[in-house]
């Protein structure tokens, strides 16, 4: 959740009236405030605070400049006027303050997290890598030995995300980026925060991690049964820009309409994606051409399941990499990835095009009982993954099971690294029917 910055409370219960122009202060006194002061208990604040520096009160409604300080105070000034009552949130647009993402009982639902094994962990109020940095320590401190690590994604939502190389690091050292619009609106300018999701989105898609945009996406429609036009068209231009994932937030929490508005958001998926202008879009957003022959093979892929016009991408992954790489690419197709661990199933549904498999039998081969899942401590690679054909099989079965096929003259490109159990080593990759690798123009050569 992070730490939550707020003023102190005020003698009138109602709040005061703050007039444009005058001079306001913030200090460390935990007297009641009044028309012309109040409580800031964030020293750090104050510490960080520059003259002309701006801060925002409740979300932007007051804007505040300041224009002197003390060892325990700030003198602002009111520059755009409001009401200003207890409790409310502070916001630091121009300082870097010197505090940690993670507050005690941030740590401690960490830790809670961690032992139930959660997939994902995102972290709010993040200004700088240190922040992700500190948030993987905690991890590791935590983690037991042979469990499986969750992914951690950072809320984008502060100005200084943007400085210098920020972003490039953060995004980097995280699996995944979530671009908190909402927060992210407060602290930039208006005009900006297009500019700034597009940024982040281009970032991640370079790096090749998943990027969720997310806050106001249907606004209205915590209220109202449809969107405003303008949403709808949002929505929609998140999905052009790549954005693997788009999430609503009070829509569906507390809204009046949680199910009407992920109906809609779904809708207007469908729609975009069936549009000829979406797959231009995607052909020309940044990527990266890579220089391994992991990333040879996956662009290969990509190029071979269009050119023969293939039903899907099937990706043999242990931890997600080699699936990762894949959606990377923005194929044309579905990628079918096929891991052994559920975790990263999991974990993979967060990305663009991906339809995680987790096989019965918890191992590549199915040879194993159906009813036995494998574990990150204890991977299941059974003898029959040495028989690749086996293997190959069972990824037609697993594509007609997702409803990928449903013919078997139907082509799937695999994707696979031998020997198996090497993360991210895609080093084979095959062109093989629905019907088996045996089978061609539905006629098996070899008795199945």
């Amino acid at each position: 959740q992070g730490p939550k910055l707020r003023v102190g409370e005020f003698s009138n219960p109602n709040g005061e009236v703050l007039e444009k122009g005058q001079i306001f202060r913030l200090d460390l006194d935990e007297a009641q405030g009044d028309n012309t002061r109040v409580m800031l208990p964030h020293p750090e604040i104050i510490e960080a605070s520059l003259i002309d520096h701006v801060l925002l009160v409740d979300d932007g409604k007051v804007k505040l400049t300041v224009v002197g300080k003390g060892d325990k105070y700030l003198d602002c000034r009111v520059d755009v006027p409001g009401k200003i009552s207890n409790r409310k949130g502070v916001n630091t647009p121009d300082s870097v303050l010197d505090i940690s993402p993670l507050t005690p009982k941030d740590r401690s639902d960490l830790e809670y997290m961690i032992g139930i094994g959660v997939d994902w962990i995102a972290l709010s109020f993040v200004q700088q890598p240190s922040d992700i940095e500190e948030i993987h320590e905690l991890i590791d401190g935590h983690l037991k030995e042979d469990a499986f690590r969750p992914a951690v994604m950072a809320k984008i939502e502060k100005p200084s995300c943007f400085y210098d190389d920020n972003l490039e690091k953060i995004v980097e050292l995280c699996d995944g980026i979530m671009v908190a619009r909402g927060d992210l609106g407060v602290e930039c300018a208006p005009e900006d925060v297009p500019l700034l999701q597009k940024q982040i989105i281009d970032t991640c898609r370079k790096q090749g991690k998943p990027v969720v945009v997310a806050t106001q996406m249907l606004e209205s429609m915590i209220e109202s049964p449809t969107p405003t036009r303008a949403e709808a068209s949002d929505v929609a231009t998140a999905i052009y820009d790549g954005a693997d994932a788009i999430m609503l937030s009070a829509e569906s929490a507390a809204g009046k309409f949680p199910e009407e508005s992920v109906a809609m958001q779904q809708r207007i998926i469908n729609r975009v994606e069936s549009d000829l202008h979406y797959r231009a879009y995607l052909n020309q957003l940044t990527k990266n051409d890579g220089v391994t022959p992991t990333d040879a093979v996956t662009i290969a892929a990509r190029q071979i399941a269009q050119t023969v016009n293939a039903k899907g991408i099937v990706s043999f992954t242990l931890q997600g990499s080699t699936a990762l790489r894949a959606s990377q690419e923005r194929p044309t197709v579905p990628i079918l990835a096929i891991t052994p661990f559920k975790e990263t199933a999991r974990q993979l549904a967060m990305s663009w095009g991906v339809y995680p498999e987790l096989p019965r039998s918890g191992s590549f081969g199915f040879s194993s009982d159906d009813n036995d899942l494998t574990t990150v401590d204890n991977p299941h690679v059974s003898a029959a993954d040495g028989d690749f054909d086996i293997v190959l099989k069972n990824a037609c079965r697993a594509a007609l099971r997702k409803g990928l096929v449903n013919d078997p003259n139907d082509l799937l490109v695999v994707t696979a690294g031998i020997p198996f159990g090497t993360p991210g080593a895609a080093n084979i990759i095959r062109l093989l029917p629905a019907a088996g690798p045996s089978c061609w123009d539905g006629v098996c050569r070899v008795d199945e």
